[in-house]
């Protein structure tokens, strides 16, 4: 909704299909955290931050329908200098105002430098390609694959936490990847359709034009050259 308001973006049954299949994915997501909700300690609420990044994901879906924007009607670069001078001011700001006292109880040391290093690294190159990928792809399927994000903390805690996950989470998984091939499938085709049916009557609409300004540009010359004759036998 908010790319067709903001770019005119129009989307094909299909790819209204595909986005459906990825938020069944999230909702079956949403599913296993209400049954899993017993096994886990009752001070948390797992409901609850589901909830908290659902409102965050609507206010994310409105920042990347801005920058696609952007990209698309201004220059990428401009784009991600202001995206960084303004990230760093309201990064300082918030640092200041929330997060003070947290840095200056922190530990720090060669590890933790480290991964506050890895952190920043991982932000900034996110930040650097995300733009490319709204420029080709669109904010709607950049939104949607990163639906697909919550695999990799459920790797990290099967991996390396050893605990035990729902099985619906895999069949989650499944079913957004299932969406996001039949989103980008369809929206490739009806690209190539949309370019072709505007290169080809370009291409046929010229000739005659063309034919027509010959046949006009010659017949003027001989009715020029013919009244110059007149004009010199007279």
């Amino acid at each position: 909704m908010l790319t067709w308001y903001a770019l005119g973006t129009r989307y094909s049954l299909w790819q209204f299909v595909g986005a459906g299949t990825c938020v069944a994915g999230l909702a079956l997501v949403l599913l296993s955290d209400a049954k899993s909700q017993d096994e886990q300690d009752p001070k948390k609420i797992p409901l609850l931050g589901d909830a908290l990044v659902i409102a965050g994901t609507v206010g994310f879906a409105f920042s990347n329908v801005g920058e696609e924007y952007c990209v698309k009607k201004k220059d990428r670069v401009e784009v991600v200098a202001m995206l960084g001078l303004f990230g760093l001011l309201i990064s300082t700001a918030q640092i200041l105002v929330f997060e003070r006292k947290g840095l200056e109880a922190v530990t720090w040391s060669p590890t933790m430098i480290s991964l506050f290093a890895g952190f920043a690294v991982a932000i900034f190159v996110f930040y650097t390609v995300a733009p490319f990928v709204l420029k080709m792809s669109g904010a709607t399927l950049f939104n949607l694959s990163l639906l697909t994000s919550d695999m990799w903390a459920v790797a990290i805690r099967v991996l390396f936490y050893q605990q035990e996950i729902n099985r619906l989470y895999y069949l989650a998984f499944a079913v957004v990847a299932i969406g996001l091939i039949i989103y980008s499938l369809n929206d490739r085709s009806s690209d190539d359709e949309t370019a072709g049916s505007t290169e080809a009557p370009a291409q046929y609409q010229q000739l005659p034009i063309e034919d027509n300004s010959t046949r006009i540009g010659s017949s003027s010359g001989s009715q020029e050259r013919t009244h110059k004759e007149e004009v010199h036998i007279c």
